[in-house]
C-alpha cells in the first residue's frame, strides 16, 4: 500500500510515518497540494493525508479537488477542528478519518485499522 502525506510540517509527521513504515506502507512526502494533486494524477497512492497547513490549500478545497482527480484515492485530514466542526466542513467529500494535529504511532495504527475493510493488508515483508 502507498499513503503519500501532503504536509509543510514533516518533523510533526516522524512518529506516524515509521509507524506506518513498521507496518508495510510505502510512505512519500510532499510539502504541497498542488504537488499532491500531481501525484494523484501521475501516481496514485492508496491513500492521502492532507494536512491543514499546506501554504497553497484549504484542506477540504484541497480533499475536493483530489475526488475530482481521481475518486479511487481515499483521503484523512489533519486537523483542529472539533468533531462536529470537521464532519460539517468535510460532509459529502468522502473523507476516511480526521487526524490530529501532531498524530503519532497510534494514529497511524487507527488509521491503518480504518483502512482495512477497504484495501488488501500490506505485505508482510517475509515476516
Amino acid at each position: 500500500m502507498r499513503m503519500l502525506i501532503a504536509t509543510s510540517r514533516p518533523a510533526d509527521f516522524t512518529a506516524f510515518l515509521a509507524a506506518l513504515t513498521r507496518n508495510g506502507v510505502e510512505t512519500s512526502l510532499v510539502s504541497t497540494g498542488q504537488a499532491s494533486l500531481t501525484q494523484a494524477k501521475n501516481q496514485p497512492p492508496t491513500l492521502i493525508v492532507v494536512d491543514e497547513n499546506l501554504p497553497d490549500s484549504d484542506p477540504f478545497v484541497l480533499v475536493a479537488k483530489l475526488m475530482e482527480t481521481n475518486a479511487a484515492i481515499l483521503t484523512a485530514v489533519v486537523s483542529r477542528f472539533s468533531p462536529e466542526n470537521f464532519h460539517e466542513a468535510g460532509e459529502g467529500l468522502g473523507i476516511l478519518t480526521q487526524l490530529p494535529r501532531h498524530p503519532g504511532a497510534d494514529d497511524a495504527q487507527k488509521l491503518l485499522t480504518a483502512l482495512a475493510p477497504l484495501v488488501p493488508a500490506p505485505a508482510d515483508n517475509g515476516k
